[in-house]
C-alpha cells in the first residue's frame, strides 16, 4: 500500500507515519510543498491508501479543493489527523465527502508519541477539543501530581507513560519540570491540558502556555477556533489574549474571510454562543488576508500577537 504524509518531514506525524510505511513495507509518496489541489491529483496518480494530515490547516484547504475539482478517491482507504485542531465542521465535511474512507482524530506530541485516537463519525460530538479512547500507559494528572478521577471535571496536565524519552538535551530544568514519577512511574508532561471524562475518554483542550485568563476564566484557544472555523463566512482563524484594563486579558481572534463576506463581530458573537459560554467569545477581532501558520500546520500564535499589537481592530464588542 501507498502511504501520503502530506506534513512535511520536519513534523512528527510525517516521520513516525513514514517510518511506520517503510517498517511495513509500504511505499511512500512524499511532496516537496504542500498544495491542495495537487494533493488530490497525487493521490489519484499514486493510488494512495493512505493519508496523513495535520487538522484544518491541510484539511480545510484539501476538502475546498476535492469539492471544486474531479478527483478519483476510490484508492483511499484510511485519512488520520493529528498534531494540530481537526474542527467537527471540517470533519462533517470530510466524512460526507470521503464515505467509503475511514477518518480518524488523534493526540500526542513529539515527546509522548501515540497518546490515542478516535474514528470520526457524521456528527462528532463536540466537548471542547478532540476527544478520544486514551492509549496504553496515558493519564492526565492534576495539580498534585495524582491523576485525575473520571467525570470530576478536574482540568490536568496530560501525561504518558512507558516508552519515553530520557529527557531534552542539555536542558535539565525542562526535564524536571516535563517529567514526572505518578505512583514510581515516570511520565512525561508536554504541556496539554486534558479532561478525563466519565466514561474514560479523554478531551484534549490544549497547550497550557496558550491559555487565555480572562476575568479569571481560563478559555482554550482551540476550542473557540473550531467553533469560529464553523462559520460559513471565516476560512481561518487564530484565538489569543489581548490586554485589557478591567479583565486582564480579553479572547480576541484574527480571522481569515471568505471572499465576498463581511465580517461582522455581533453575527460571529451570536454564531458563538450557541456552542460556547459568554466568556469564551472574541470580544475584539482583526482582519488578515491570510492566518498565518508554522511549516507544520500549526497555529502561528505569536504571528497572531503580533499583529493585535501592530494593527487597530476591526471591531470591538462592548
Amino acid at each position: 500500500m501507498t502511504w501520503f504524509p502530506i506534513p512535511p518531514l520536519i513534523h512528527g506525524a510525517a516521520q513516525w507515519a513514514a517510518l511506520a510505511a517503510l517498517f511495513g513495507g509500504n511505499t511512500v509518496l512524499l511532496t516537496a510543498k504542500f498544495d491542495a489541489a495537487n494533493v488530490w491529483r497525487l493521490i489519484e496518480r499514486h493510488r494512495a491508501g493512505v493519508a496523513v494530515i495535520t487538522g484544518d490547516a491541510m484539511g480545510r484547504p484539501m476538502i475546498e479543493a476535492l469539492r471544486a475539482g474531479d478527483y478519483d478517491t476510490s484508492s483511499l482507504v484510511a485519512l488520520a489527523s493529528s498534531a494540530a485542531l481537526f474542527s467537527p465542521s471540517v470533519k462533517r465535511q470530510f466524512v460526507d465527502a470521503l464515505p467509503n474512507t475511514v477518518i480518524t482524530d488523534s493526540i500526542g506530541s513529539s515527546e509522548t508519541g501515540f497518546g490515542g485516537i478516535k474514528i470520526v463519525g457524521r456528527d462528532p460530538e463536540y466537548a471542547g477539543g478532540p476527544r478520544v479512547p486514551p492509549g496504553r500507559e496515558v493519564l492526565v494528572i492534576d495539580e498534585a501530581g495524582r491523576p485525575v478521577v473520571p467525570g470530576s471535571g478536574v482540568i490536568g496536565r496530560f501525561a504518558r507513560g512507558g516508552h519515553v524519552p530520557l529527557g531534552y538535551y542539555k536542558d535539565p530544568e525542562k526535564t524536571a519540570a516535563l517529567f514526572v514519577e505518578v505512583d514510581g512511574a515516570r511520565y512525561v508532561t508536554p504541556g496539554d491540558f486534558a479532561r478525563v471524562e466519565a466514561d474514560g475518554t479523554i478531551t484534549l483542550l490544549g497547550r497550557g502556555n496558550m491559555c487565555i485568563n480572562t476575568g479569571g476564566e481560563k478559555v482554550f484557544p482551540e476550542e473557540v477556533e473550531g467553533t469560529l472555523k464553523a462559520h460559513p463566512g471565516v476560512f481561518d482563524a487564530i484565538v489569543v489574549g489581548v490586554p485589557d484594563e478591567r479583565l486582564g486579558h480579553r479572547v480576541a481572534a484574527v480571522v481569515q474571510a471568505r471572499p465576498g463576506w463581511e465580517p461582522d463581530l455581533p453575527e460571529l458573537n451570536r454564531h458563538l454562543r450557541q456552542s460556547l459560554a459568554g466568556y469564551k467569545v472574541p470580544r475584539s477581532l482583526w482582519l488578515a488576508e491570510k492566518v498565518e501558520r508554522t511549516p507544520s500546520g500549526k497555529p502561528d500564535y505569536r504571528w497572531a500577537q503580533r499583529y493585535t499589537r501592530e494593527r487597530s481592530a476591526f471591531a470591538h464588542a462592548d
